[in-house]
């Protein structure tokens, strides 16, 4: 593809009347990828590209045989919807591993984001440029200006970038490409033609500043003389975002006094299990460039994964997290929640020969809880101030064909309240190396592999509880591997995983082995839930590509499955199938089974001895009607058996979106679940009579969980610059608890129920309505009894927000923004759909409205 130089101003309005677009040699030879892969587009498309020494600017001609079907669908900037769309992709550096995509639909709706790792791109960057789109009697034209500033490239006389282009036609489920990627094949970027003729152009000095304020109202449910609620609060803000070019390869990226408003609520979870809930990044600056510090995935554009734990060594939202120190006690609280960010900062871009680098720095501010106490006022410190620093860099050989990178993470905690010097870690320290290596010429067969190491510090009693918390179980008294030390100042461990993956061609192989040592841990920036584990797998498949008499595509996988712990104990094994068939309709089915054989638990009792683990099966399947249409269904079928009736259940998720206009969709996904385990863990007793479990009693008991869910998201798009987007998500579970019991013996699924074999258990409730339960393991043995609180639970919670976003300039945005979160929660486990439903109606709510304005500059 060969630019022209342009001589005379353009007017970006979607019609191509300027002579330029007349004059300009047009790309037209487009194929098929879908339906009928490598045929000739069923459509003419005709692209023009011309430069001047600010911007690149794309025209297109898209004629359609049919032009009062063309599908004009309006959404919110980067959220897929089904309608006819154009895309351009852009790699700059030409190193046919990165780069940018920019694109439009009928109704105008933007589309952009970045290409990395050949094959994935991230939709997170949001770039100011400029395109519109218009319909007419033949089809529909478009004009796009994507500045310089906007993209990243070296300094050079002649400028060699790599170019594609892409039309997709609605109606027809039809994409047509430049250059496509084969459905059985990778490399998307190292496919690229080149795009010649961009001469005598520099880089530009980039500068772009965000200031924007901020109000924030707040009606909150609160206790009669609580003196720091009244039940209503005002705060106000300001503070910028800043990017600034460093040459013409890096971009320094600086935030103060960051504010998220505008960003959706997370969902309410029941959690019962002893592994943190992940939460994804939803916060821009966080957000936006991300994939930069990807640790671990490059070359291959698959990584398969059974029952492995694997750790991020960056979660971003560690930053600003909900204050981590606990409470004194006191009659009354209030506690900020979440730190504040005093600042932070990111370096990146690509430099050198083939080297790419990013680094993260932030400062969170120390934070304080308010307390009353009955007699006076006073403060503690619950979060200490902070810094976490990332560094991330990667070069690249041989066009890609190699590469070797690293990575280090750091936080720094500055513990001068006593308090908590036992409740945080003061220093910790991740770091790791990652590389892939393609084994052919054709980039079949991809080596990629990773090994990092942590070292976390703090006190002997914080250190102590590290080893022990659920993530560790040091304390386990049956583990060969691991010794509690609670003289320990510091811990360490490692880890390494390295896959093998062959990812052209019908058949596929995904292979992996990692290991995982008891002491890593890299939690104080990054996301990990468990440690002391060897896993591995064989997965292999097929892929059918090509449309037949009944399908249009077929896909086939299966794999097994083995993990151990260090101690060498069988904690997981398995054997899984799934598939996924499209039919001629574009109806989509999708499927797998497991069977995992009996195997041990070293996390069952939470800290205590392994036990069995019994053997059972689990499936899933799901189909969802074509996208195209104005009402789409689907519907998600799970179930799982396994023996001893361990873990027995069934969940039902339908779902339903209706589009009634262009501009609207509605769409609701309910989701109904039963469960039933024979042992859900309850606590744990110190007894020295318990000789047969090590001196603890380990207390489970039946549960029977029924939660009903739902997702409801309207989105009212009034052009593509003004939305107005709601979510909301009612949740209803109750969980009851029965037949308690205790663990009999190490290596077992066998336990003593209470009330029976000379054992005791009673009831009582208090004045307040509070059941506690008694337990007597041996009746009127020496053994002791003990209590317990009754663990059955009601919740009812409803969380939601409105979002009215307008882009009233380029990169400058108005957010208007109302959450409400309410929740009831009782003791009791029955689940009666009418009651709890009065009761979410009945709760006193949580409302906040929020409104951000800020103004995007560059001179």
């Amino acid at each position: 593809v060969r630019a022209v130089r342009l001589t005379a101003p353009l007017t970006i309005d979607g019609v191509l009347s300027e002579a330029v677009w007349q004059s300009t040699p047009p790309v037209t030879r487009f194929l098929q990828r879908d339906p009928q892969e490598g045929a000739t587009a069923t459509e003419q498309t005709v692209v023009y590209l011309v430069y001047d020494d600010a911007a690149v600017y794309i025209a297109a001609r898209l004629f359609d045989s049919a032009p009062d079907s063309i599908s004009a669908r309006l959404a919110r900037r980067d959220n897929q919807v089904s309608s006819d769309r154009f895309m351009v992709f852009l790699d700059p550096y030409h190193d046919r591993r990165t780069g940018f995509y920019f694109g439009i639909n009928v109704a105008g709706t933007l589309y952009d984001g970045t290409l990395y790792n050949d094959d994935w791109d991230d939709d997170t960057w949001d770039g100011v440029w400029e395109a519109k789109a218009r319909r007419d009697s033949v089809g529909w034209t478009l004009e796009m200006r994507i500045p310089y500033s906007q993209l990243r490239f070296q300094k050079g006389e002649h400028h060699v970038w790599g170019v594609d282009f892409k039309r997709e036609i609605s109606r027809k489920n039809e994409e047509d490409y430049l250059v496509f990627t084969p459905k059985n094949g990778s490399g998307f970027v190292s496919r690229f033609v080149e795009l010649v003729g961009i001469d005598e152009v520099k880089p530009p000095a980039r500068l772009e500043v965000l200031p924007y304020v901020t109000g924030r109202t707040e009606l909150l449910n609160h206790t009669p003389g609580d003196p720091f609620n009244d039940g209503s609060r005002f705060r106000g803000g300001v503070g910028a975002d800043l990017k600034v070019g460093l040459g013409s390869n890096l971009t320094l990226d600086g935030t103060v006094n960051p504010d998220f408003g505008q960003v959706e609520v997370d969902p309410a979870v029941v959690n019962l299990s002893d592994v943190e809930t992940f939460y994804p990044e939803k916060r821009p600056f966080f957000v936006e460039g991300a994939n930069i510090f990807n640790f671990g995935f490059g070359g291959a554009n698959n990584y398969w994964s059974f029952n492995w734990g694997n750790p991020d060594f960056f979660y971003s939202r560690r930053i600003g997290r909900a204050p981590q120190g606990s409470l004194p006690s006191a009659t009354y609280s209030s506690v900020p929640p979440a730190t504040m960010i005093l600042g932070a900062a990111k370096l990146s871009g690509k430099f050198g020969n083939g080297w790419s680098l990013g680094t993260l720095s932030a400062l969170t501010d120390r934070e304080r809880a308010r307390l009353e106490n009955g007699s006076g006022g006073f403060t503690a410190e619950v979060e200490p101030l902070t810094y976490y620093g990332v560094l991330r860099t990667q070069r690249e050989f041989g066009e890609g064909r190699q590469g070797l990178g690293m990575i280090s993470t750091l936080t720094v905690r500055r513990l001068d309240d006593p308090a908590l010097r036992d409740q945080l870690n003061s220093n910790a320290i991740g770091a790791g190396v990652d590389g892939w290596s393609f084994l052919d010429r054709n980039k079949m067969w991809v080596v990629t592999g990773w090994a990092g190491a942590s070292r976390v510090a703090g006190t002997r009693q914080r250190i102590s509880d590290l080893q022990q918390n659920s993530v560790h179980y040091f304390q386990r008294p049956d583990a060969s591997e691991v010794v509690l030390d609670t003289t320990r100042t510091a811990l360490t461990g490692y880890a390494a995983r390295v896959y093998l993956n062959k990812q052209r061609g019908d058949w596929r192989l995904n292979a992996a082995v990692g290991l995982i040592t008891p002491g890593f841990d890299v939690n104080d920036l990054g996301f990990q839930f468990r440690t002391d584990q060897l896993n591995g797998h064989i997965a292999g498949g097929h892929r059918w590509t090509r449309p037949s008499r009944h399908f249009r595509q077929v896909s086939l996988d299966g794999a097994v499955f083995r993990n151990y712990d260090l101690g060498g104990d069988l904690i997981g094994a398995g054997f899984f199938q799934t598939g996924n068939m499209q039919f001629l309709n574009y109806y989509n089915l999708r499927w797998f089974a497991a069977y995992n054989p009996e195997t041990l638990d070293n996390r069952f009792t939470r800290g205590g001895p392994v036990a069995v683990s019994p053997s059972g099966v689990e499936w899933d399947m799901g189909v969802d009607s074509d996208a195209r249409k104005n009402l789409i269904v689907g519907l998600s079928v799970h179930g799982t058996q396994y023996r001893l009736g361990s873990n027995n259940g069934w969940s039902l998720s339908p779902s339903l979106e209706w589009k009634p206009a262009s501009s609207l969709s509605i769409r609701f996904e309910p989701s109904y679940e039963r469960s039933r385990t024979s042992a859900q863990y309850v606590t744990t007793v110190s007894d020295g009579f318990a000789t047969a479990t090590f001196d603890h009693r380990y207390v489970f008991a039946d549960l029977n969980q029924t939660t009903l869910s739902a997702n409801i998201r309207v989105n009212w798009i009034f052009s593509p610059k003004l939305s107005l987007e709601l979510f909301a998500q009612p949740l209803l579970s109750a969980g009851d608890y029965r037949h308690f019991k205790e663990l009999a013996r190490p290596k077992s699924y066998a336990f003593n129920q209470y009330g029976t074999g000379g054992s005791t258990i009673q009831q009582a409730t208090d004045a307040y309505g509070t059941i506690t339960y008694t337990a007597d393991p041996d009746g009127n043995g020496a053994a002791s009894a003990f209590s317990f609180d009754n663990p059955d639970f009601n919740l009812a919670s409803l969380r939601g927000n409105a979002v009215l976003r307008w882009e009233y300039l380029p990169g400058s945005t108005l957010y208007l923004v109302w959450t409400q979160n309410r929740s009831d929660d009782l003791n009791q486990g029955d689940f009666h759909f009418r009651s709890s439903f009065n009761r979410l109606l009945d709760a006193k709510a949580d409302n906040v409205v929020a409104l951000k304005l800020s103004y995007w500059w560059s001179p």
